[in-house]
């Protein structure tokens, strides 16, 4: 139910994500609860696990190197669980922007794992930053699946897509 209200409210306010940054829209949609960790940052971490938390079409379009796909309306803390073996290994955990990944790093965090990071700005700031992004079949992509149209204003650098 949190998924779809969730949902509703960015495709009714993206009218007013118009006239706001990242920053401004990290800081009204999320609690802050999870540690923020730039994209720059995050690409210099070795032994971490990454987490999609987007939906599959966007994570077939475009992911980050070794991303594990989670999901966001179907994830599945017991799933994940499995995959994830070492409650104090580093865990980053991303979506397009921020707000969905700050979601499922909430649940991990209430299932004990300790170490758990949202990137800021999600895949959208690593492109920003000239950081690779992989299609389906690992290969670097200028594609990045920007969610929707409203969304895709804070994509910079790449190509935008978009069901």
């Amino acid at each position: 139910m949190k998924n779809k209200i969730l949902y509703i409210l960015l495709f009714f306010s993206s009218i007013s994500f118009a006239q706001k940054s990242i920053a401004e829209v990290l800081k009204k949609y999320n609690k802050e609860s999870i540690t923020y960790i730039t994209a720059k940052d995050a690409s210099k971490q070795q032994n971490v696990v990454i987490l999609d938390a987007r939906e599959f079409s966007e994570h077939k379009t475009s992911r980050l190197k070794n991303a594990i796909y989670v999901g966001y309306n179907d994830f599945n803390l017991k799933k994940t669980i499995k995959k994830l073996k070492n409650k104090q290994q580093p865990v980053i955990v991303y979506c397009s922007i921020g707000i969905r990944s700050e979601d499922i790093a909430e649940k991990l965090k209430k299932a004990g794992y300790t170490n758990i990071y949202n990137l800021y700005g999600g895949i959208f700031e690593w492109k920003n930053n000239n950081l690779p992004v992989y299609n389906s079949e690992e290969k670097e992509t200028d594609s990045i699946h920007t969610f929707n149209k409203a969304w895709s204003k804070w994509l910079k650098k790449g190509i935008k897509i978009y069901d």
